[in-house]
């Protein structure tokens, strides 16, 4: 079985860890409601997409 001969680091192992991390989400402020929503997403308030009725509108 395979064992270390020294220690890992912290530097080392958060090097090692450095693509491991929360992505952050693309939130934008929707131009007509003001509210918040993905990008690339359906504004399920109003139920527009690209300025196109897709749903109605939530009450």
């Amino acid at each position: 079985m395979a064992v270390p001969k020294r220690k890992t680091t912290k530097s080392r192992s958060g090097k090692r860890r450095s693509h491991i991390k929360f992505k952050v989400h693309n939130i934008l402020e929707d131009k007509k409601s003001g509210e918040y929503r993905l990008s690339h997403h359906l504004d399920l308030k109003t139920g527009t997409y690209k300025g196109r009725q897709i749903l109605d509108p939530k009450d």
